[in-house]
């Protein structure tokens, strides 16, 4: 990379920018209330083909503008401008290696949060290796929080909102506090939904299951590469169903999955160890998969990685 990680640059209404040197009004609705909507894109750096490349972008493009939709904010930018922003700042911080993009689009000026407009976008890279701690871990000691998942009758998870994210910052605050890596969170039925940003897969009798869409969980472009590489290239059989809280403590394996987290097992709830207390072999099988279609080196589909450079 060509510049520090406090001194990198970063897209902003169209400048590149120094992340010191890029500001915003303190009296924002997206300062003030997080009225923001945004996308973490993952890119993966394949040393044999000297190529950077980036995740299912249009399918993360497509979200971002649902989730702006569904905030009613005023999205001004098209999609191919959205991709030549990203393309543009990572090309500035030549970066050669792994790295995370938080796309955001967000409210200015001096509105409410019952403001629409106007909108400014960001772009801003960073690397994988310097992300959070919970990101980085190679099994994580999980409980199941006392806070319950936000619902579409409240704040509808289904929209990646900056706001959405206090609720996971609840629970990932209790789970620290007592000693755990994260937590896992129940919806307001009782049933299990998923964690702080990232999504919940088990695996049960050869059963690869994972909580309903409706069941309070984002619609996550990681959950559903995972549900088509279990399907299409290993063959498991998938099960989208509620699950119990009791289902955790017996199941044989568990992971977590987000573009940031990518696959993380987890390998103990409520101190229940889970399966043989280390990352299972279908855990395993579908985390090498994920990154071998995120390097671009499997072509089973086409166009999920997309090159940078």
């Amino acid at each position: 990379m060509k510049y520090d990680v406090a001194n990198r640059r970063i897209w902003l209404n169209g400048e590149i920018l120094n992340v010191n040197d890029a500001k915003i009004n303190v009296l924002s609705p997206t300062s003030q209330f997080g009225l923001n909507v945004f996308e973490g894109i993952p890119c993966y750096w394949n040393e044999d083909k000297k190529q950077l490349f980036a995740f299912r972008l249009d399918d993360h493009y497509k979200r971002l503008v649902k989730s702006a939709k569904l905030l009613q904010i005023a999205c001004k930018y098209t999609k191919e401008e959205m991709k030549k922003a990203l393309i543009d700042i990572v090309q500035a911080n030549e970066y050669y290696e792994n790295i995370s993009v938080r796309q955001t689009l967000f409210v200015d000026g001096f509105g409410s949060w019952g403001s629409e407009e106007p909108v400014g976008m960001f772009v801003a890279p960073i690397p994988k290796g310097r992300m959070s701690k919970e990101y980085n871990k190679k099994g994580l000691n999980a409980c199941v929080t006392s806070w319950r998942r936000i619902s579409d009758v409240n704040l509808s998870p289904r929209i990646k909102c900056g706001a959405n994210y206090i609720n996971s910052r609840m629970g990932q605050r209790e789970a620290l506090r007592n000693g755990y890596d994260t937590c896992i969170f129940l919806n307001e039925f009782g049933k299990v939904s998923e964690g702080p940003g990232s999504c919940f897969f088990m695996v049960k009798d050869g059963y690869l299951i994972t909580p309903q869409l409706t069941d309070s969980v984002l619609e996550s472009i990681t959950r559903d590469s995972i549900i088509r590489i279990a399907k299409e290239i290993l063959g498991l059989n998938v099960v989208e169903r509620s699950i119990d809280r009791t289902e955790l403590y017996v199941c044989d394996e568990a992971f977590l999955c987000g573009s940031a987290m990518e696959i993380t097992p987890v390998i103990s709830v409520d101190k229940y160890v889970v399966g043989k207390g280390d990352a299972g072999k279908i855990t395993d099988k579908l985390h090498k998969l994920y990154l071998e279609i995120a390097t671009g080196k499997e072509n089973k589909f086409t166009g999920w990685a997309e090159p940078i450079y």
